[in-house]
This record gives C-alpha cells, structure tokens and sequence, in this order.
C-alpha cells in the first residue's frame, strides 16, 4: 500500500510529519531535521510550509482518493515499492546521548553507500528509514510502533539499553513481529528481551569481569574502590566486576552509587583519602561522571589510576585530566585488523572532519552488512530473517565483522565477542589488551 507523508507544522529546526496510509489512516508520526528530509530519490516533493499549521481533519479529508502524485494544495512523499529493500534505523539523534548517535547515523549512510554501489542486495537498492528515539524510553516505544507498522524487514537499533529494552515487546510482539538488532545495548536484562531482540556487543557482565581480571592480573592491585551509576549500566558492571574481584582475592575498601551526569562524590573520595587509599578506582558509568571524580580525586591528593567500562568512551579528549585512564570496550578504532582497518579508513575518508569512528558506528556498520547477507540468503520476510540470523555462528557460518566475529546464543548474544582494554595516552586510546588476538587476522 503506498503511504503519503503530509508535513503537520514546521519548526526552526524540524518539521513534524503525520504518515497516512492510502485511505486516509494515520500510520504514525515522525519528527526530522530539515536536512534529511530532502531530497530523497523517488519521492515527488513540495514545500511542507504550504500546509503549515493546517488541521488534520482537513488533510486527512483531502488525502481520500489523492493520486500519487498528491492533492492540489497539499505535499506529499510517495515511496516507491518494487526495487527497494528497506531496512529501519533507530539511534539518539537528539537528547543526551545525540552525539554518541550522530557517530551511528555516519557509520549506517556509509555502509548503506557501499552496499548500494556495489549493487545492492541480490540487485535491490537498499534504502533506509530512519527515526530519532530522543535518547528516551518512551519516545522510544512511539518510533518503534511506526517502524513497526512501516514496510521495513528489519531494524537496526536502538542504540542503548534503556530504549532497547523500552521498544522490544513493540518488536516481538503482534502478528509480524520485527527483527531489531541493537549495536551497543549492553544491559544484561537485553538477554531476554524477545526472540526478535539480538545485539552484537557483549554484555556489561563480560565488561565487569574483564576489568576484574586486568586489576588483579596484570596490575597486581589487591585493594580498590568502586563508584556506580546507579542506573542498569552501572550496576551491571558493578556486579560483575565486585564478584569477580572479590574471587580472585581482591579486597574492596567502598563499593558506592551516585546519580547525575556531575555526581557530588566528594564525600566518598574524603572517606577513601582519610584512610588506608585504594590502589584504583573504578568508575561503572559514563565520561561525564568519569571526569567529575578525576577532577575531585585529584583535588584531594588521589591520584591513583581510573578505570571503566566502556560508558567512559570519548574520555581521553578530556586531554591531561584523563591521562592513564583504563576502559573496556568491545571495540577501539586502533584494533589491527584488516576489517577495521578497511572500515576506519572508509569513515574517515567519507567524514573528515568527525573524527575516529566509535564503538556504536562500528557495530552499526557490522549490523547493516550482517542483514545484507543474511536478505540475501532468505530475502524480505521478517520470519525468515529471524530463523536465518538466529543460525548465524552455528547453522550458518558466523559474520565477520569491523567488531570481530559475530555468532549468536540462543538468546540473540554474542557471548564469544571479544572485550579489550585500552589506555588513554596523550590524547588517544592505546590497546593494551586483547590485540593479540587480532593482530595480523581477517
């Protein structure tokens, strides 16, 4: 069924679109920067300042009967159907997880370029619809019902566990439930998610343990302090981290939450400075918080090392505060091998100036190709799509990818992804471990 796209109102910066169906029903709404609206290939297009403020009764009544072409008076969009396959893209365009989404928005239109160029999937142009989930649960749901409802095989996103989790009983559920692969949700709780729920990142338990082990093993620290975001992320990696610590024989002097992108930890770090000091701290959370201890911590003579998970991503652009900081991640643009190297040099060579690419354009890139393939072996059913990418890694070959092989569990993880460990040093993220296991591979 063709849809039309009739502009609501306009703002300075985005216009709001209400998306009908041929009779007239509303099939969603959808807010876009004005930038991305226009001009896409094969749509007919008009000035949506032309219907600016007018009221949906009056659209809806015109859109009864309106040709492809649209109404006289009214704009319309009209998606072309046969020769494309359509694909979702849900990532944080806006709110405060925007710039960590806009890395994920680059890395998709690049793999999207590259697939097209080289023909496709199985000759098909592959096209993308993409939503803004406002780096919020609820507005996530509402985007997620519209794509959902949209004529698209398979999602990529959300980006972050909160809206993953907030949208998959949208994606698992009804009569046609919907792929959705997230890049970098990393909640533990997205294991359960839904049958039609997948991620190519590991979990936050791998990241916990990792940073256990490189604590206790490689640094020989037998005592150190834990500060978490108490929010799913942070006490994720506060639990693993704290029980595996504590099995290999490590003593914890304070595990302690705190809220707020600049928490007030003053309090515990002159508990922490009055007695015995730790050896470390980790911080289970994000950069802001991260660099909001560093300042306070070294305000009081505490100049032991930092470490992470990988929320503190971006950090070392912190510059001299941040220098020796420890993180994890499932992924580092300095990873040598030959995939990343490829992907690297294509990102950079698209966006000069944006910068290395970041753990969720990495995966998003690996998530856009790994769908190439598998519509390629099954085609466009959305059932299809799940029984095929649910034997990726064991029915069917596992997907090697910029992040490393992809093989999915049973319950769409991928408990065998490599988790590596990188230190800030003047300004960039040096691997220091797990690049041994990729060097020279792929």
């Amino acid at each position: 069924m063709t849809k039309y796209v009739g502009a609501l109102d306009q703002g300075t910066t985005s216009t709001r679109f209400m998306i009908f169906d041929h009779a007239g029903q509303v099939v969603g709404i959808d807010q876009k920067e004005h930038e991305q609206i226009y001009p896409k290939p094969g749509w007919v297009e008009h000035d949506p300042m032309e219907i600016w403020a007018r009221s949906l009764d009056v659209i809806k009544g015109a859109l009864a009967g309106a040709a492809t072409t649209g109404l006289s008076g009214f704009p319309f969009i009209s998606y072309g159907q046969s020769d494309v396959i359509r694909i979702g893209h849900l990532t944080p365009r806006t709110g405060f997880l925007g710039p960590l989404g806009e890395f994920a928005v680059q890395a998709v239109d690049l793999a999207v370029a590259e697939i097209n160029a080289a023909g496709g999937i199985n000759g098909k142009r592959l096209e993308l619809i993409m939503r803004d989930d406002y780096s919020d649960p609820d507005s996530a749901v509402f985007v997620a019902s519209d794509l959902y409802d949209s004529p698209v095989s398979a999602v990529v996103g959300h980006l972050f566990s909160g809206m993953t989790l907030s949208a998959a009983p949208v994606y698992n559920g009804g009569k046609d439930p919907v792929v959705a692969i997230s890049p970098s949700s990393s909640s533990p709780d997205v294991s359960g998610a839904g049958d039609y729920t997948f991620r190519i990142c590991p979990s936050d338990l791998a990241h916990g343990a990792v940073l256990a082990h490189w604590v206790r093993d490689r640094l020989h620290f037998t005592r150190g302090a834990v500060l978490y975001l108490n929010d799913e992320y942070g006490r994720g990696i506060r639990q693993t981290f704290v029980a595996e610590y504590s099995r290999l024989g490590g003593d914890l002097q304070a595990v302690d939450p705190y809220l707020g992108e600049r928490p007030d930890v003053g309090p515990y770090l002159d508990r922490l400075a009055r007695g015995e000091r730790p050896e470390f701290i980790v911080v289970a959370g994000n950069r802001s918080e991260a660099e909001e201890v560093l300042r306070q911590a070294r305000k009081r003579g505490l100049t032991m090392p930092v470490l992470g998970g990988d929320g503190l991503e971006g950090i070392q652009e912190a510059g001299e505060l941040a220098e020796g900081v420890f993180l994890s991640s499932p992924y580092f643009p300095s990873i040598p091998s030959a995939p990343n190297h490829r992907f690297v040099e294509a990102f950079r060579r698209k966006y000069p100036s944006a910068g290395m690419p970041n753990q969720p354009a990495a995966a998003t890139y690996d998530a856009v190709y790994l769908l190439r393939d598998v519509i390629a072996r099954v085609g466009t059913s959305r059932a299809a799509i799940r029984r095929d990418l649910a034997g990726v890694g064991s029915v069917a070959p596992p997907f090697e990818g910029v992040t490393g092989t992809v093989a999915f569990d049973g319950r769409g993880d991928v408990p065998n992804q490599s988790v590596y460990i990188g230190r800030v040093h003047r300004g960039t993220i040096e691997v220091v471990e797990g690049a041994e296991a990729v060097a020279g591979t792929r």
